[in-house]
């Protein structure tokens, strides 16, 4: 169970790279798509605004810029996924992945060529007229896709993870090898092009005999998911909630944001499979008159838990606190719910009462649940980027219109989902006496970054992190995702206990065998790269 969550940690933190490539190009894409609108710009009659102005098209140019970069997410998490899996030389590791992307794709092409499919014969068109129903000619070309400007198997984002896993396994393990004399020239960096050549032409040769019924069995098992209805909703926001604890939602959700478990759907006459393609797809299709909630099921319910529910519980937090300790935690659950509104970054203000009172992550985990449930019920269809915060619920909610998300409903039951969440954390902190932030026998008190530097001084705090994973000989590889320090260590019994990390100021800490995850918030990005930059990581 160790290593599986260690793999797991790891794909997961290779996700993060490609993925955070998204945000940007999701805004780009919803403010092009929202201000080209012509219904908005005739009625709030933004004249400057209209077709073929200067405005007009640079918007044009945005969406456009934040389309191609959706178009070709394969690419983008192949090179991203080879980057992070990769211990050593990733710049190697990127340009390995781009060309066993690029060789992986043509050899499919000459296969399917040699087979006799080309994109004229899986046209739906052409299926109808040899005998196929339209559900079966639909099904059949969705099988198939161009990459590049390639006609190849619809691989998807499948195929890049699996193109960037084998190209970071290739310079892994030959990035070092050295060869005899006669052959020094290829040795090192330069021998791992020669071999992901030589392992990506079987790889593409094999693809075209099995990938299909494996896409066929992706789709089904898509259509599974669907057919759970609504509680098969809820079992998704109430499972991604409890696996956040472990940082093990990352390498679960880009699965139905950007596969077919996601959904398959004709959008502007090509097939998008993955609920945000889905959702981006039709934000740059003007003719879509209200997005696909069935889309947005994995996306949309954050919003009521991360900008109104969690924020209530902060407060419920601090009504509950000793009156001598409300003036020391006030600025740290502020700045907690804040956070949580504006981005939807969750981790400060969860790992807050996580450990001291299990039970109330447990109701959380409920209710977001719940919340996912409701939005598919209504019909709400806000896409997200980065986040279920006031950012994206802005730019994918508000800006878009309620006419295409329903997004009215989010402000309607945000209230009460507060109402909800700050009387029944209030209720469980007192019943209880959960040690929460400020109260007698807390042993979580928690202090803010300027605090401590005041205290000690970053430099310090750096070190004494890496001391307490054992010291810089015990890290194998240290990385981050949003809020967590992610590591990997020999021997795990080096790292300090619980105590000692509050005393340097983290929220948390979870260990799975040689796997450590260390919860500082949004300062985890940035410890993790002057810790590799002070020891040369």
């Amino acid at each position: 169970m160790k290593s599986i969550f260690s793999v797991l940690q790891k794909i997961g933190r290779a996700f993060m790279l490609p993925i955070a490539i998204l945000p940007m190009a999701g805004i780009l894409l919803g403010v092009g798509g929202a201000f080209t609108n012509p219904t908005l710009i005739q009625t709030y009659q933004l004249n400057f605004l209209a077709e073929g102005t200067i405005m007009n098209k640079i918007l044009i140019l945005c969406s456009t810029v934040g389309s191609l970069v959706f178009a070709n997410l394969p690419l983008l998490f192949a090179v991203g996924i080879a980057i992070g899996l990769a211990n050593i030389n990733k710049e190697t590791a990127a340009l390995s992945a781009v060309l066993g992307f690029l060789i992986f794709h043509t050899v499919i092409n000459l296969i399917l060529k040699f087979m006799g499919i080309t994109p004229d014969v899986v046209s739906v068109d052409y299926l109808m007229q040899a005998g196929k129903s339209v559900a079966e000619a639909q099904g059949i070309k969705a099988s198939y896709a161009s990459e590049l400007g390639i006609f190849t198997l619809q691989t998807g984002v499948f195929g890049g993870i699996i193109c960037g896993m084998v190209s970071a396994y290739v310079t892994n393990k030959f990035s070092n090898v050295a060869l005899p004399d006669y052959l020094a020239f290829f040795s090192g960096n330069r021998l791992v092009p020669v071999i992901t050549i030589l392992i990506f032409i079987p790889i593409g040769a094999i693809f075209p005999f099995f990938w299909p019924a494996v896409f066929r069995t992706i789709v089904k098992a898509g259509e599974a998911f669907s057919a759970m209805g609504y509680p098969g909703t809820f079992l998704y926001g109430f499972s991604m909630r409890l696996l956040n604890v472990f940082g093990l939602h990352h390498a679960i959700y880009p699965l139905f944001w950007y596969t077919p478990l996601g959904g398959v759907m004709e959008v502007g006459g090509k097939m998008v499979e993955g609920g945000q393609n889905i959702f981006f797809a039709q934000l740059a299709d003007t003719t879509v008159k209200h997005f696909s909630a069935n889309a947005t099921k994995t996306m949309t319910g954050g919003f009521l838990p991360m900008m109104f529910g969690l924020p209530a519980a902060a407060l419920a937090m601090y009504k509950t606190a000793d009156f001598k300790n409300k003036k020391i935690i006030k600025g740290i659950l502020v700045s907690a719910a804040l956070t949580s509104f504006l981005t939807g970054i969750t981790e400060p203000i969860e790992f807050t009462f996580l450990f001291v009172a299990p039970p109330l992550y447990l109701i959380h985990a409920i209710l977001e649940g719940l919340s996912y449930m409701l939005m598919q019920m209504l019909d709400v269809a806000v896409g997200i980027t980065f986040s279920r915060g006031l950012i994206d619920f802005t730019f994918f909610g508000l800006l878009q219109g309620m006419s295409k998300t329903s997004y009215q409903w989010i402000l309607i039951l945000g209230p009460i989902y507060a109402v909800v969440y700050y009387y029944v954390f209030k209720f469980m902190i007192i019943k209880f006496n959960y040690a929460t932030p400020g109260r007698e026998g807390a042993e979580n008190k928690l202090y803010t970054k300027k605090d401590y530097q005041e205290k000690a001084g970053e430099d310090k705090l750096l070190t004494d992190i890496v001391e307490s994973l054992g010291g810089i000989d015990n890290i194998q590889n240290i990385d981050a995702c949003i809020t967590r320090l992610r590591v990997s260590v020999k021997d795990e019994t080096k790292v300090s206990d619980d105590n000692r990390w509050k005393e340097l100021n983290a929220k948390g800490v979870i260990r799975s065998g040689k796997g450590i995850q260390v919860i500082y918030g949004t300062q985890a990005e940035i410890y993790k790269n002057k810790i590799r930059k002070k020891y040369n990581i």
